[in-house]
Parts: C-alpha cells; sequence; structure tokens
C-alpha cells in the first residue's frame, strides 16, 4: 500500500513539469504494476519482433552517400570502362620461383577454374596474358602458357623473359624477382542479392584450399574489392556474436558490484536488454541495413541505458534506507529523477541523431538505432523499471544511527570541499591543461586506408598485408583521359602525353606500377616491325596505331577484350596506377600534383583521380565538414533544453563550458599517443556530447535543487550536489567507459577507435564536471542565500546516503 508520504509540492519539476503530477504518475504506475508491466513487454516483443528483417550490407560504396563525389566520379568511370570488383590470389610457391613447370601448371589451372567464379567477367595472369609478337608478315597473339606447350627449360626461359620484361605484368601479376603471381578476377555484381558476395568467397575459398592442398607449402592469399565487400560484412556479423556477450558480462559485474542488490542488477540487466531488442527490431521494421559501424548499436545501447537504471535505483535505496516503504521510495525516486532522466535521454538522442549530418550514412544508421534505443530506455526506465521494483522483493538496511553520518567522510565530500577551498586554483589549472591539450589537436593527421580497418587477425586484412609485402599494393588510382573525338586515343600526341604522364607517374615516390595502353602500342609497333627492339616506341601516325589496335583486338579472346583500359568509341583511355601503403594524405597529395601536371600538359583542366582508396582518402574530410553542421545543431538544441530546463540561461551557458572541453581533451590526448584519426573519430564530437551532458544535467539540477527548495548558497549547493548525485555520476562514468572500452575487442578499428575516444570523453567529462563546472558555479553563480548550520547539514546529508556505503 502506498502512503502517500513522498515529499511532494506544487512547484515546477526540473523540467517545468508540477510534481504533484509526476507523484501522481508514479504512484499509478506502482499501483497498476502489473497491467504496466505486461503492456511495456507486449509493446517490446512488438517492436522485437521486426529483428528477422535486419539485413546486412556487404558493398564498401555504402560508406557514401549517393551525392558523394568521389562515388560519383568513381560510378560515371565504371558505366565507361570494366567494373572494377575483383578477387586476387596471390601465389607464392614453396619453392620461391613461379617459373617451374608445375607451378605454371598450377597456375594456368586455377585461372581457368576462377572463369566458374560467379559472377566472374574476367581473368587475367601471367598464364593467359596476351602475349604477341610476329611471325613473318603476321601478328600473332597468344596466351603467354598454351596448356598445348610442353614447359621444357627453354620454353620456361622464354615465358620468364616476355613476364619479367613486360610492363603490363611487372609489379602486377607477378613481382619482380618472380617469387610471387597474382591471378586477377573481375566481377559484374548485380547488387540485387545479400548472397552475392558470400557465394563468391565461399567458391574462391575453395580455389585457394584446393590450390594448396594440390601445392603444398604454397600460399595463397584471397584479396581485392570483393575480398574487402565480404570483410564488411563478416565484421559486422563477428562484433555482434562477440561485443554483445562480453559487454553483458562487463555491465553485470559492474551492477554486481555497484548495487550489491540482486533485484537491482536483474531489473537494470532486464530493462538494458530489452531496450537493445527494441531499437533493433525497430531498426528492421524501418529496413535498416547493419555495416560494422551500426553493428555496435547494440553494444552502445547496452551501455548508455544503464544509466537511467542507475540513478532511479540509487534514489530509492537512498529513501528505503531513511526508512521509506519501498512503494514510497520507488514514487520519490521518480519525483527526483524524472526531469534530469527525461532531459539526459533527450540530449543522448539529439547528440546521436546529429550523425545523420554523416556523410557516411552508416553512422546516421548508428545514430538511429541507437536513438531508437534510448528512447525505449527512458520510457522502460520511467515505467516497466518501477513496476518490476513493485513487483521484485527488495531489502534495504535502514540506517537509524543519524550521528554516525557526522563520523563519515567520504570521497565526494572531500573533493567537495578541496573545489570549494581551492576554486581558483582549480579553475585556473584546469583551464590550463586543456588549453595544452588543445594546441596538441593540429597534430593529428587523418587516415583512412581501408585495409587497416581491420585487425591483423582478419583473413583479408592478413592476406591484403601478404600481397602487399610480396606483390603490389591494393591502392589504386584511375584517371579516364580524353582525347579529341571518337578514335582521338591513337592521335600520336596524345599518346605521347600518355606517355609522358606514365612516366611522371612512375617516377612519384609510392607509385608501384602504371598501367596504359601504351606500352601495348609499343609492343604492337614493335611486333610490326619484327619485333625489332628498336621500334618498341609509339607510332608516329594515327591510321597506323588505329591499324595495329584493331589486329590486336580482333585477335583478343573472349573476355579479354580491352575495355578495362579504353572506352567504346575509343575517345578517351584510363590510366591506373598502384601505389604501396601510402596514407590517405599522401594519396590526396599525389592526387593534387597529378591534377596539375594533367591541367598544364594534357586536359587543359582539373582532372582528379577516382576509385575506391580515393573515396576513402576524403571520407574523414568530408565527414568532419557535414559533421561540423551535425555537431554546431545538436550543441544548439542541447543548450536550449538545458536553459529551459534549467530555466536559468546563465546555468545554461555555464554548462556548455563542461560539455565541449571533454572533445578538446580528448583529441588533445590522443594526438599525443595515436596522432592520427579516421571517418569514426568525426562523430565523436556529437555522439560524446550527447552523452556527457547526463553528468552536467545531473549536477546543475542537483544544485538547483538545493538553492531553490532548500535555500541555500553556492557553496552549500556544490556540497549538496557533490553528495546527492557525486557517487553515482562517477559510477556512472565508470560503467560507460567500460562499455566503451569493450568495443576496443571489435576487430573492425572505426568501431575500436570510436569506443576508445568515447570511453576517453566520458573520462574527461567526469573531470570537468567534478573540477570544473564546480569552480565556475563558484566563480560565476555568486548566490548569497544563507549557509547550513552544522546540524542542518548532517539532516541534509541524511538524505544522500550513497548506496554504496
Amino acid at each position: 500500500m502506498i502512503k502517500g508520504n513522498a515529499n511532494t509540492n506544487n512547484s515546477k519539476g526540473f523540467i517545468g513539469l508540477n510534481e504533484d503530477t509526476i507523484v501522481s504518475f508514479a504512484r499509478g504506475v506502482v499501483r497498476w504494476r502489473w497491467a504496466v508491466m505486461a503492456l511495456t513487454l507486449l509493446i517490446t516483443f512488438a517492436a522485437a519482433s521486426g529483428a528477422r528483417y535486419i539485413g546486412f550490407a556487404s558493398d564498401y560504396r555504402v560508406f557514401f552517400s549517393d551525392e558523394n563525389v568521389q562515388l560519383e566520379a568513381f560510378e560515371s568511370m565504371q558505366r565507361v570502362y570494366t567494373k572494377d570488383d575483383n578477387i586476387s590470389f596471390v601465389i607464392k610457391p614453396v619453392s620461391g620461383d613461379v617459373f617451374t613447370p608445375g607451378m605454371l601448371t598450377a597456375i594456368r589451372e586455377i585461372t581457368a577454374a576462377a572463369w566458374k567464379t560467379p559472377f566472374s567477367t574476367r581473368v587475367d595472369s601471367i598464364t593467359n596474358f596476351q602475349h604477341s609478337y610476329a611471325e613473318g608478315d603476321d601478328l600473332t597473339v597468344r596466351d603467354l602458357v598454351e596448356k598445348s606447350d610442353p614447359l621444357t627449360p627453354d620454353s620456361i626461359d622464354s615465358i620468364r623473359g616476355v613476364a619479367m620484361s613486360e610492363p603490363l605484368l611487372i609489379d602486377r601479376m607477378i613481382s619482380p624477382d618472380g617469387t610471387t603471381a597474382n591471378v586477377n578476377i573481375t566481377f559484374n555484381l548485380p547488387q540485387k542479392s545479400e548472397t552475392e558476395i558470400p557465394s563468391v568467397m565461399i567458391f574462391v575459398r575453395d580455389l585457394a584450399a584446393k590450390f594448396e592442398a594440390e601445392n603444398p607449402g604454397s600460399r595463397v592469399a584471397i584479396t581485392g574489392l570483393v575480398a574487402l565487400n565480404s570483410a564488411f560484412f563478416e565484421a559486422s556479423i563477428k562484433d555482434m556474436g562477440t561485443l554483445i556477450p562480453i559487454m553483458y558480462g562487463v555491465l553485470l559485474i559492474s551492477m554486481a558490484l555497484f548495487m550489491r542488490s540482486f533485484t537491482g542488477t536483474l531489473s537494470t540487466m532486464v530493462v538494458i536488454g530489452i531496450s537493445a531488442m527494441t531499437a533493433m527490431g525497430l531498426a528492421g521494421w524501418f529496413g535498416i541495413r547493419l555495416t560494422p559501424p551500426s553493428a555496435v548499436a547494440p553494444t552502445v545501447i547496452l551501455t548508455i541505458a544503464i544509466a537511467d537504471s542507475i540513478h532511479i535505483l540509487v534514489s530509492m535505496f537512498k529513501a528505503m534506507r531513511q526508512g521509506m516503504s519501498k512503494y514510497d521510495a520507488i514514487v520519490e525516486s521518480l519525483r527526483i529523477n524524472f526531469g534530469p532522466v527525461f532531459l539526459t535521454s533527450l540530449t543522448t538522442v539529439i547528440g546521436f541523431l546529429s550523425l545523420n549530418f554523416s556523410d557516411s550514412p552508416p553512422f546516421g544508421d548508428l545514430g538511429n538505432i541507437t536513438a531508437m534505443g534510448v528512447t525505449a530506455a527512458w520510457a522502460y526506465s520511467i515505467f516497466f523499471l518501477p513496476a518490476f521494483m513493485a513487483v521484485l522483493p527488495v531489502r534495504v538496511k535502514v540506517d537509524a544511527d543519524k550521528s554516525a553520518l557526522k563520523a563519515r567522510s567520504s570521497l565526494m565530500d572531500h573533493l567537495a570541499e578541496f573545489v570549494i577551498r581551492r576554486r581558483k586554483v582549480v579553475l585556473i589549472s584546469t583551464c590550463l591543461v586543456v588549453a595544452g591539450l588543445g594546441v596538441l589537436i593540429p597534430r593529428i593527421d587523418l587516415n583512412d586506408q581501408f585495409v587497416q580497418y581491420f585487425a591483423e587477425s582478419v583473413p583479408f586484412r592478413a592476406d591484403t598485408d601478404f600481397a602487399t609485402e610480396n606483390l603490389s599494393g591494393i591502392y589504386q588510382l584511375q584517371w579516364s583521359l580524353p582525347a579529341v573525338g571518337p578514335g582521338g586515343i591513337s592521335e600520336p600526341e596524345y599518346l605521347s602525353q600518355i606517355e609522358a604522364f606514365d612516366g611522371w607517374l612512375r617516377a612519384q615516390p609510392g607509385v608501384v606500377h602504371v598501367s596504359t595502353l601504351t606500352d601495348t602500342f609499343k609492343r604492337l609497333n614493335k611486333n610490326m616491325h619484327a619485333d625489332d627492339p628498336d621500334w618498341y616506341r609509339l607510332p608516329d601516325e594515327r591510321n597506323l596505331a588505329a591499324q595495329y589496335l584493331l589486329l590486336f583486338e580482333m585477335s583478343l579472346p573472349y573476355g579479354l577484350d580491352l575495355n578495362n583500359q579504353i572506352n567504346v568509341d575509343k575517345s578517351a583511355m584510363r590510366v591506373i596506377t598502384t601505389t604501396d601503403n601510402m596514407t590517405t594524405n599522401e594519396l590526396r597529395a599525389l592526387d593534387d600534383r597529378a591534377a596539375e601536371w594533367l591541367a598544364g600538359s594534357l586536359t587543359g583542366g582539373s582532372v582528379h583521380a577516382s576509385g575506391p582508396i580515393m573515396m576513402f582518402s576524403y571520407i574523414t574530410l568530408n565527414n568532419a565538414i557535414s559533421m561540423l553542421k551535425g555537431t554546431t545543431v545538436a550543441l544548439v538544441l542541447i543548450s536550449l533544453c538545458l536553459a529551459i530546463a534549467l530555466r536559468s540561461m546563465k546555468l545554461g551557458l555555464i554548462s556548455l563550458v563542461p560539455n565541449l572541453v571533454p572533445a578538446v581533451m580528448t583529441f588533445g590526448i590522443w594526438s599525443i599517443f595515436v596522432g592520427t584519426v579516421d571517418v569514426s573519430s568525426s562523430i565523436v564530437t556529437a555522439t560524446s556530447l550527447g552523452i556527457i551532458v547526463d553528468a552536467t544535467v545531473h549536477f546543475l539540477s542537483k544544485y538547483q535543487r538545493a538553492i531553490r527548495e532548500k535555500n541555500l548558497g553556492a557553496e552549500d549547493a556544490v556540497r549538496y550536489a557533490f553528495s546527492t548525485v557525486g557517487v553515482a555520476l562517477m559510477v556512472t562514468a565508470f560503467v560507460l567507459i567500460a562499455g566503451f572500452a569493450v568495443l576496443t575487442f571489435s576487430t573492425f578499428r572505426l568501431n575500436e577507435n570510436m569506443g576508445q575516444l568515447t570511453a576517453v570523453a566520458i573520462a574527461a567529462a567526469l573531470i570537468a564536471d567534478f573540477l570544473l563546472l564546480p569552480a565556475l558555479l563558484l566563480t560565476l553563480d555568486r548566490n548569497k542565500k544563507r549557509q547550513m548550520s552544522a546540524d542542518q547539514q548532517i539532516d541534509e546529508q541524511q538524505l544522500s546516503i550513497q548506496s554504496a556505503e
């Protein structure tokens, strides 16, 4: 039975809602607890049923919006030339020599088998390289290693000589030392089914396993853009399968140690669990496809949702220790926390919804799913949690010894006295630390090498690193260089300019291979002059070059045409540059230098490179610009919410400081210990803003309650805030830090970095709220109201006994 002795009045609550209304609501929840529980669980299961519609996106293009300039440029090139979605078998024989009868036969066989890969359109290797040579007055074009050819020592020497001198093969299909070869499969994926890439990966992995079984000791690494897509998909699945159980374990241990209450721990775990279920179910209903960033949404929700339950349960246990009945304690807890919990949930939702400004859609999905989870957590915390606790048996020892409070000297008491007595030192020193960290931020480099998105334990990362070390890199820059009209690529002047650009590119640091049709033109010119090496140069006449090209094209087998290098009407040529493990800053610099060279030597205008790596090279920069708008909007909205809730413009402005300082401190610390950031860092300010503002809200709500309801001065109001909410804020921060630290177990580096940055931001926010915020309040909010007597202080402290005590 509810006695109705909760401390109520007719004043407006923290968010302007009459506290009598809140008390009536709380009593209604307790009274109709079984109905409330049944209804909330019904809603949960209805929402969660949408999880069956959740799909997974397995295309790196999902990281870019339809309006992304680099994606548009790449898609435009893909419509003109052969698509670049590929799988590369990078083969290193145990003998250390590709040019042996057994290995050449094995490469020829896997090349033939690779044509049967689903959605494949082309297969290239050293064995089916279209070698051209003169036979009398005829031009012969044939596979470099024919099935009918006996692989004698002389023939192998001839094959080696061709392969190791051919610019189109060296550093691309064969390593300069002849120890590693490449078999490259090109695909035309319909992109209509989620099974496309898995079916390709199953097939190529079987091929690789069969090759290794038939050639013991040989290594076959699988890399390429299709393997990249598969790695994104597999990372999503793995993170959901590993991080959620780890997160539940961390939260369970944290709650058990902090609450020291089985029912409190159980109820909290149920609330955060159904919150995550609701969010993921709604994601399914809304047709959101999961990607590695959005796949960690359940983990993020589990972490954030726990805060509401902690504050409500802590206040409930306090009230029961004062001697209140369980039902009255639930009502009192909701009266005190309804406003702050609502506001913290609202600001967190605003922070995550601001991710919709991101230029990378997966982060918008992460924001939307998390926002739905936070909203669900708030609803379940004020409906289901009180009803559930009203049903469960709760035992709390009543502390009747008021005099014992005089002897207690808690950490929060000491911290409050330290800040009050040394407010100027705390304020100045904190500002100096923040300023010192802030000046370090410009030292941070942007780097989004997509291979390094994955941990070294991920097969794609390991195989790609192997390929880079033994053969060539995976990063390619592509230019489509227009000629003058149809057939213009045969113009000698145009070919000379392309050859000059080829030479310029090869001279650039980090470039390991350049693929252009000019090498084929020079080889054909030599062939048509009886293979005289002196004629290995570009044709001098347009008609002659066009004839050579036509003759060569007519000799090519099906599937090995030149559409990967020239467009249909021969009015443009594609130049492809492969680089080593260059950073995205270095790649952007190379692109800028190339654009400048082309503007002055060929096109007369600015032509920039395209390709997946160029898209990722600009992703952090583009995202940072878009998220600057999103963060600004979030900051304005959150500030307005705080000012309205606090009903004080001064406190609203003061609250901005501890909410912005953590971002500065975080990136300053990051610049010292890491030094590089990726696209995930561009969203951390917005997401952490919505999270770290929670501590500010709870501290200021208690501070303001002390001044307005208890008629305390600024110093005693700070003491009251520390004593009533300090431990809860500290524990909540530790739980949040532990929760986001779980993301370090992710095999996807973007998630790992986001978790680490957010954890650092939360730690920095705790410092700001415990040191900088009270120092600012004491300095700027000089309240002259009376101070409490010693006995009154004891009375107030009794109202704020920490559950941990």
